[in-house]
């Protein structure tokens, strides 16, 4: 999934078709809330539903600048990485994201910090 947008957004594509599953739906909604990307939905297809992400850029149609500068998977299945409630990691002092699941569900690190969890740190996004 983040391979596609990350792709997406260098060539300036309005939205990007990625196969369905709940988290990747849970990370569009944290994308979404965040302002990174304008909305997404789901369409029924067979035999795997579609998530279609619309990207948001900022400027006129000729000087268009990605929402999404840099999407950095960090988290990966061959090294997964785990933190604390206190270990939590800052991205671009606050400017960025990070995307953990934790046993509340997928939230934002800042979220998490509120919340007094950790988890597995999916991505950064600033």
């Amino acid at each position: 999934m983040l391979t596609r947008i990350r792709n997406a957004n260098m060539r300036q594509h309005p939205s990007v078709a990625i196969p369905y599953s709940k988290m990747k739906q849970a990370i569009a909604e944290v994308l979404k809330e965040e302002g990174y990307i304008s909305d997404f939905e789901v369409l029924p297809e067979k035999p795997q539903d579609i998530l279609r992400v619309n990207l948001k850029y900022l400027g006129d149609r000729r000087r268009q600048t990605p929402m999404i500068t840099k999407l950095v998977r960090v988290s990966k299945p061959g090294r997964r990485v785990y933190v604390g409630k206190g270990d939590i990691p800052w991205v671009l002092q606050g400017m960025g994201i990070s995307i953990l699941t934790t046993s509340r569900g997928v939230m934002t690190g800042q979220e998490a910090r509120r919340v007094g969890v950790g988890g597995e740190v999916l991505c950064t996004v600033y």
